[in-house]
């Protein structure tokens, strides 16, 4: 994440991304070294992309799961 800020720092002149941008790349990190550095380097070249990537995966987390009817004896 330090990379992640200076990157930030270096690419938009702010210190750091906001807060809804880091939840955003440790969400879709998922616990992943790899993916923390995929969508760390997505946030700081395209935001809008990092955006739509946790979209799906917040939407994919509140889906209801599929239930099969009941049987009928």
């Amino acid at each position: 994440m330090e990379l992640v800020e200076r990157a930030w720092h270096d690419a938009y002149h702010e210190i750091a991304p906001t807060e809804e941008v880091i939840d955003d790349i440790l969400t879709c990190s998922q616990g992943d070294l790899g993916r923390l550095i995929h969508f760390g380097l997505l946030a700081v070249v395209d935001a809008r992309d990092l955006w739509v990537a946790v979209e799906k995966i917040r939407a994919a987390e509140t889906a209801a799961p599929a239930v099969p009817p009941a049987e009928v004896p």
